[in-house]
């Protein structure tokens, strides 16, 4: 689809729970969208931050910002009332950022109030995530797993298109809808962290292992997989761990004589010049069958590095195969070799290419037109 048909699309409206400065993996996603749709299209976006919290501009990298400082059914209708109706609207869900329990009924009933006032508006909802599981009995997420639901079911049927990053997302859409909608969008996340248009080979860099991320799935690491990451440590030759993201409050100095360098919250490039640089990144969540939602997963595959699991799925999820995507350090697999780490590494680049960030971009300029 070229500039020339979109020029009927000026600017799309992006509801968003946070952006930067704020560390939210949505609002990196959605302003890394907004950026490309600018670039290839030349479609302009304004942001609707839907979280009260938020602290922030009113304006990023060019890209105004409304924000909802009182979670208000009215309050997004009068916000979106000042555009006009031809305007699309890009909603990034994910309950537990727009409301404490995840349950942003303000968010849904504003929508639909919207729609009912601009029947011929386009809403199109990209499903960050629907639902928690409910489970155990004890939390609060066991007794609002329903109104979650409800809330996804209206949001899907409010929407003219919908957009997930997994398969089991959209099957779950279609089960719950029953399957009265248009065909549900399925795009595994892009990398926030940036894409390399050629990987260099393992040869070309040097023998680092990169474990990123929030720092419960850290700890996880350093506090449940220690054999593991030790083990991959070894067979891979590796000199430095590189620890990225907020600190996990452990004390870390080394693993087995190997250096662990604490890196703390760094920008996009600099963390993409550390990928560019190592060979191997270690991760016990998200479990294979999330992998598609994962943007630090997405990353490793952009940049060319062999991810190491600690688990494994017995079919292929979303495109993605244990073994040729991702190496399972289960103990069953046998030791990961050099070669064999680059094949895998190659595979998951190539399984990203056919979903980066510029192929995807066509997609949703196209259901926002």
């Amino acid at each position: 689809m070229g500039k020339e048909n979109m020029s009927n699309l000026a600017t799309v409206i992006a509801i968003v729970p946070r952006l930067p400065p704020a560390i939210d993996g949505v609002g990196d996603y959605a302003l890394n969208l907004a950026r490309q749709l600018r670039k290839d299209f030349n479609i302009q976006t304004h942001f609707i931050v839907g979280n009260s919290t938020w602290q922030g501009a009113a304006e990023i990298e060019g890209f105004t910002i409304s924000q909802i400082t009182d979670n208000s059914a009215n309050i997004l209708v009068n916000v979106l009332s000042n555009y006009h109706s031809s305007s699309p609207v890009l909603l990034h869900y994910v309950g537990y950022g727009y409301a404490k329990r995840g349950c942003p009924v303000w968010l849904v009933d504003g929508l639909q109030r919207w729609k009912s006032l601009y029947p011929k508006s386009n809403l199109v909802t990209m499903f960050h995530e629907l639902y928690a599981s409910g489970y155990p009995p004890w939390t609060s997420s066991f007794w609002l797993s329903p109104l979650q639901k409800s809330l996804a079911v209206r949001l899907t049927q409010l929407s003219d298109r919908c957009i997930t990053n997994r398969q089991d997302c959209a099957n779950t859409l279609n089960q719950l809808t029953r399957s009265s909608q248009p065909e549900i969008i399925i795009q595994p996340v892009f990398s926030n962290i940036g894409e390399l248009k050629e990987i260099p080979l393992f040869s070309q860099r040097s023998r680092n292992i990169v474990i990123f991320g929030h720092p419960n799935s850290k700890k996880q690491v350093y506090q449940q997989c220690i054999k593991q990451l030790e083990q991959t440590c070894q067979t891979l030759k590796i000199k430095m761990i590189y620890d990225i993201g907020k600190p996990t409050g452990l004390e870390l100095s080394s693993i087995k004589g190997i250096p662990i360098q604490e890196m703390g919250v760094m920008t996009s490039g600099e963390i993409s010049c550390i990928l560019t640089n190592s060979i191997a990144a270690f991760m016990n969540y998200p479990p294979p069958k999330e992998l598609a939602k994962s943007g630090v997963f997405a990353a490793y595959c952009a940049h060319g590095l062999v991810s190491v699991m600690t688990s494994s799925s017995q079919k292929i999820i979303d495109g993605l195969e244990g073994g040729k995507h991702y190496w399972v350090a289960d103990g069953k697999s046998g030791n990961l070799c050099l070669d064999t780490a680059q094949m895998i590494a190659q595979n998951a680049y190539l399984w990203y290419e056919n979903h980066n960030l510029s192929k995807q971009v066509k997609v949703f300029a196209h259901y926002l037109n």
